[in-house]
Order: C-alpha cells, then sequence, then structure tokens
C-alpha cells in the first residue's frame, strides 16, 4: 500500500481525517461524517506495518515501540501536509491523517470574525480559542498569526504537537518549536521562550497544570499569549485553568487569570445547511471590567449575562450566533440546536415556543 496515493483520495474528497485500522477499509471524514472506502481492500497487519515504515523515521519508531502511540507531522510534496496520530490497539496500530493545507487561509476567507483582526494586534494578554476536537482551533489559531505577521512587526515562537501550519516570515519572525523534536515539553519550551525576546507566545494547547502556570505569567509579564483548551464556552474555559490548581491557590490564580485575560472564543463547526462544507459559530467573551470581576469574584456563571449585555462590544455567546446563523439560513435549526448549550435560549433568540423540539 502507498500511503501518499491513499492521502491525495483524501484531498481530493476534501476529507479532512483519513482512518486506518487493521480489518477494516480506509475511512475518510468530510464534512464531520465518516465514509468508508469500500470499493478498497480490506487493510491487513501487512498493510499497516508498510504504512508505518513509510511515514515514520528509525527514531519515531523507537518511541512508539516504548510509548505505544506517536503524534508527528508527514508531507507529500506539492499535496498537503498532515498531522499523524498513531496508536496501539488490539496488539496493532491505528492511524489517523488530519489534513493541514499547505497554505493558510486568511481570517476573511474563513468567515471568522473581525475582531479577531484586533485581538492578535494587542500587545499582551492571554487569548484562547477553545472547542472540541475538530473544531478548527488550530486553522484560527494559524489565520489569526498569519494577520499578524502581514500586517506587525513582531517576535513570535510557537510551540505545536506536532507544527500544523508552517509560518513564513514576512513583517514578523517566527521560530517553530515541535514537541519531541525540538523540546521536550510545552512548560519547558515556554519557559525557555522567554528568553528568546517573544512578543507573542503561541502554544499549541494548555494541557497542564505547569504549562498553563508559566502562560499565565507569560502574559503578565507583557507578552501575548495565544492557545487552546478542549472547553465548549467561555465560563467552562475559565473555570477549567482554575481548577487545575490546588486549592490553596486558587483564590491567587483567579486574581491572576483576571488580570490577565484578554479573550475567549468558543467555537464549534456545523454543515452547511445547503450544499457541502461546514461553517464556525463563535461564543465571543473579550475581557472588559465586568468580566473581570465576575473572574476575581468567582461569578463565572453571569459571564454569558455579561456577554449578552455587551454585544456592542462584540462580545456574544454561541446561541446567539447559532441563532443568527439560522437566520441566515446557513445552518439547519436542527443542528444548531445540537450544538446549542441552552436550547430554550436558543429558542428564545428565534421566537419560537418552548415546545418546538427536534422532531
Amino acid at each position: 500500500m502507498q500511503i501518499d496515493e491513499l492521502l491525495k483520495i483524501m484531498v481530493d474528497k476534501k476529507a479532512s481525517d483519513l482512518h486506518l485500522k487493521v480489518s477494516c477499509v480506509p475511512a475518510l471524514r468530510i464534512d464531520g461524517a465518516l465514509l468508508r472506502l469500500e470499493q478498497l481492500p480490506v487493510l491487513d497487519l501487512k498493510d499497516i506495518e508498510s504504512v508505518l515504515q513509510q511515514v515514520t523515521t528509525a527514531e519515531q519508531r523507537m518511541t512508539f515501540m516504548v510509548d505505544h502511540e506517536l503524534d508527528f507531522a508527514y508531507a507529500v510534496p506539492g499535496l498537503a501536509r498532515f498531522r499523524v496520530n498513531i496508536l496501539q490497539q488490539r496488539g496493532t496500530m491505528g492511524f489517523v491523517f488530519r489534513l493541514v493545507p499547505f497554505r493558510i487561509s486568511s481570517i476573511d476567507e474563513l468567515g471568522l470574525p473581525q475582531i479577531l483582526k484586533e485581538l492578535v494586534l494587542k500587545p499582551r494578554g492571554l487569548i484562547l480559542v477553545t472547542g472540541p476536537t475538530g473544531s478548527g482551533k488550530s486553522t484560527t489559531l494559524a489565520a489569526m498569526v498569519d494577520y499578524l505577521n502581514k500586517n506587525a512587526a513582531r517576535s513570535v515562537i510557537t510551540i505545536e504537537d506536532p507544527i500544523e501550519f508552517l509560518h513564513h516570515d514576512e513583517k514578523c519572525i517566527i521560530v517553530q518549536r515541535d514537541l519531541g523534536d525540538d523540546t521536550k515539553s510545552f512548560a519547558a519550551a515556554l519557559t525557555h521562550s522567554l528568553r528568546h525576546d517573544p512578543n507573542v507566545i503561541v502554544v499549541g494547547e494548555m494541557r497542564d497544570l505547569d504549562t498553563i502556570s508559566t502562560a499565565i505569567r507569560a502574559a503578565e509579564t507583557g507578552h501575548l499569549v495565544l492557545s487552546t483548551l478542549h472547553t465548549t464556552d467561555a465560563a467552562q474555559t475559565v473555570d477549567r485553568i482554575i481548577d487545575v490548581f490546588p486549592p490553596g491557590q486558587q483564590q491567587q490564580i483567579r486574581l491572576q487569570v483576571s488580570q490577565a485575560i484578554e479573550a475567549v472564543l468558543s467555537q464549534a463547526l456545523l454543515p452547511l445547511a445547503v450544499g457541502k462544507g461546514r461553517i464556525a459559530a463563535f461564543e465571543i467573551m473579550i475581557a472588559n471590567a465586568a468580566v473581570r470581576n465576575l473572574i476575581r469574584d468567582e461569578r463565572t456563571f453571569e459571564l454569558h449575562n455579561v456577554m449578552q449585555l455587551c454585544s456592542t462590544e462584540g462580545m456574544r455567546t454561541l446561541d446567539e450566533a447559532l441563532a443568527n446563523l439560522v437566520k441566515e439560513k446557513k445552518i439547519t435549526l436542527e443542528q444548531a440546536l445540537i450544538k446549542s448549550s441552552n436550547q430554550q435560549q436558543l429558542k428564545g433568540y428565534l421566537g419560537l415556543g418552548l415546545t418546538h423540539s427536534l422532531s
């Protein structure tokens, strides 16, 4: 099996992911749905081992033998880059290839909120892009860095696992570090990055206490820090950060987060109502005085109320964003209800009775 041929099929069909597993045919994820390529033969152990040999180095294979899991980047010249995850399952291997285009789409091309342009030009603070796996967080971050690169002269360091989008210096000087090849951990890379004269630090994911703590400190000391979390809304994001710390430290961390945070952008991808493709819905929380007070006073449950009241500042809840997309006929009501965090509120925005359901 030639993996590059399968990856070309993936790109041609505009799939986001390719799944390979013993005793199954290859499968693609297209617009969020899995499609089995039934015209292709079922994969056996020999096929999977061949793929491993084609896409990894001897050092990567040794790492996989020890850890039974591996993340890395793989490129097909002239086609695309791919983020690859391999894991051991039932004594064999499972692969997922995630498409990462060579070309970075702009904020405008992706239809992202215009306020992202203003946010990424801020001199300091913490900006978080959140959402479930596969919601486009990395694509949004890449578009923001690309806008910065075209519009401001800054020193930028990215720490990723693995490096996905490749940035080429325009107005910015951009250093990209790969977890594993270039550094041993997010937290260690963050600490050393602070000595490399950065204006902006991009952390692929805030995974643990050390990384979160260092990121907050970096934002407090005059750097702009961009990162992601697997949370679904602004209130949950703040609580997740606080809850990582021991109880005795949480009040101090609340104070630090309230001072460092600049924005939380929570996104969800939904299928278009007409045609193929997906569109992003964004919840946007901007850290004004009211937001900072609520975070400091342990009243994160009131953040949604502030977002509703401060729409003129660019804020909106996810349900407001979903309602707008339904009104514009870009997504269906049924899909909006599935993604909604408060279905009754969503129906209220749309002027529907509370009895309306998915049926």
